[in-house]
């Protein structure tokens, strides 16, 4: 567990030398914790690479995760979770979008469903995906966490020490 966020704890949850889960307190869809096994230590694999890179995020100094990653989901929901890396940093991508980009454009609910289930959250972006109004739509960590990830993300956010950082001003930017 990573104790000491922005966005408050976070359980990372790894199968073999792969990252599986990263999971905030009150999200939903979270397995019951008893279902994440024995308790890690932070500095072993795929953990510390983990942590390295969530600090380096946090500090505004990483924008692109580069983490061996083993999200478990049905085919269409790992499709889902591979297009929502694609999303750049700071930039956001309406549900219907997402469906177009994945030949499915009267899949919008799906992608929607299959957005909520990610398992990996912040490393597989799924704050990133917004209405198609531009609106914040449903965040599996609370609408709260994904605007201030937003924020974050586009330069209007404070980083971990505390320090606006570096990007564009907060303004509505699709990726499209």
């Amino acid at each position: 567990m990573l104790p000491d966020t922005p966005y408050g704890p976070l359980t990372l949850v790894a199968e073999g030398d792969a990252l599986a889960g990263l999971y905030m307190t009150d999200q939903r869809h979270r397995p019951p914790q008893e279902s994440f096994g024995q308790p890690a230590d932070l500095t072993e694999p795929p953990f510390a690479a983990a942590a390295h890179q969530l600090h380096a995020y946090f500090d505004g100094a990483l924008t692109d995760f580069d983490l061996p990653l083993a999200p478990q989901g049905t085919p269409f929901q790992r499709r889902v979770w591979d297009a929502l890396r694609e999303i750049p940093y700071g930039a956001t991508l309406s549900y219907g979008q997402l469906a177009e980009r994945l030949g499915k454009p009267s899949a919008a609910r799906a992608v929607g469903l299959a957005n909520g289930k990610n398992p990996i959250g912040i490393i597989i972006p799924c704050h990133r995906v917004i209405g198609a109004s531009g609106s914040l739509t449903g965040y599996g960590g609370g609408l709260d966490r994904k605007r201030r990830l937003l924020d974050f993300e586009r330069g209007g956010g404070a980083r971990a020490d505390g320090r606006r950082a570096d990007g564009a001003p907060g303004q509505e930017a699709l990726f499209g």
